[in-house]
């Protein structure tokens, strides 16, 4: 560096000197990991890191895989696919955790090793640093770069990127895994995000049940069950699942199912929506009990108004207006559920599906 403060042609150690200097440091130590390379001892440290890095690689392509085939979906417990099911979770976060914690050890253990140590004392002060000092801080990161050994160990460099990169992968892929899974894959109707547990199969009836707190006893809902302007939670169940304790517990538990069965007070004046019209039997109206917000389940109702309301987020449903929303963030209606009397077992039958899918709206559903 010349008097003027011009940095041409000087070579790197130079700039190193010099931009201490200007910026005020003192170097107290500053030393190669290894003067003589190549010795067994640098080998050795380069192994050890390297195992890291490639742990990180194995264990990032191990979640990505897992991610995309390992059987996800649900599975009852005692059925066969269940212990698979079981370990969907549990292997995601052994590999997926796994690769960046191999990977921090293997960043952790190469500047320990290979950057140069440096012990130095600086006095701070004000302002921007001058062209010189920013000259002379590039050649200082070059320069423990050189010292460092990148340029010799180009293997370990690239896995340390392919250990950074294959995570990142795995990130990216977990972010948009759900988005270009097809939802209508699954030829059968029943599983499509159309169909909730109350569509029907084979012709088999679906009846209203209650919850009774025990998941092997079956209650069917009545009319006399509900007064006058009560409401019920009601779930869907066949004949067929009688005495499955899994298939019982299913439909409790699965996630669209739950509906509310209201009786309107006589007289109250309901307004249907086109082509609902006659989706309610007599004075009982039933719709789907989770939001169209964000999928909360809808449990309080206003007995006098006739209103059902949303506790996490206060969204307001008229039920004499086949719940519309009428305050709050929801902007779809609850999907109703067409029922319907069976006189042969005196109970309420759902005669179809939902007259919409259920909870929050999604690409393919206008509001």
């Amino acid at each position: 560096m010349d008097s003027n403060g011009r940095t041409d042609g000087a070579t790197r150690g130079e700039l190193v000197r010099a931009g201490l200097a200007s910026d005020d440091v003192h170097l107290v130590h500053y030393a190669d990991q290894w003067p003589v390379p190549g010795t067994r001892a640098e080998k050795r440290a380069s192994r050890n890191t390297m195992v890291f890095f490639g742990l990180a690689i194995l264990l990032g392509i191990a979640g990505i895989a897992i991610y995309v085939g390992w059987p996800w979906g649900y599975q009852p417990p005692t059925t066969d696919g269940y212990t698979l099911y079981s370990w969907y979770t549990p292997l995601l976060g052994i590999t997926v955790g796994g690769a960046l914690l191999s990977l921090a050890i293997g960043l952790f253990r190469y500047e320990k090793k290979f950057l140069p140590e440096e012990k130095a004392v600086q006095q701070r002060h004000d302002g921007p640093s001058p062209e010189s000092g920013r000259a002379t801080a590039s050649a200082m990161l070059t320069d423990a770069a050189a010292r460092s050994g990148v340029g010799r160990r180009r293997v370990m460099l690239g896995a340390a990127g392919l250990a950074a990169g294959i995570p990142m992968l795995g990130a990216t892929v977990a972010a948009v895994g759900g988005l270009v899974r097809n939802p209508w894959r699954d030829s059968r109707p029943e599983n499509t995000l159309w169909h909730t547990g109350w569509y029907a199969q084979s012709g088999e009836a679906v009846h209203l049940r209650r919850y009774t707190e025990d998941p092997d006893e079956v209650a069917l809902v009545r009319p006399e069950d509900l007064d006058a302007g009560a409401y019920l939670t009601v779930f869907p169940f066949r004949e067929s699942e009688r005495g499955d304790r899994d298939k019982l517990e299913e439909a409790l538990k699965r996630s669209d199912n739950p509906a509310v069965l209201f009786r309107f007070r006589p007289g109250t004046q309901v307004a249907p929506r086109p082509g609902q019209e006659n989706y309610h039997y007599g004075d009982f109206y039933a719709y789907s009990k989770i939001c169209t917000h964000l999928g909360c389940p809808v449990s309080l109702f206003e007995q006098q108004t006739d209103v059902l309301l949303c506790p996490c987020h206060q969204s307001q449903f008229d039920l004499k207006r086949s719940a519309e929303p009428m305050f709050g963030p929801a902007v779809r209606p609850l999907p109703q559920l067409p029922i319907d009397y069976d006189p042969n077992t005196g109970t309420l039958v759902a005669r179809g599906d939902f007259s919409g899918p259920i909870g929050p709206g999604f690409w393919e559903l206008g509001s």
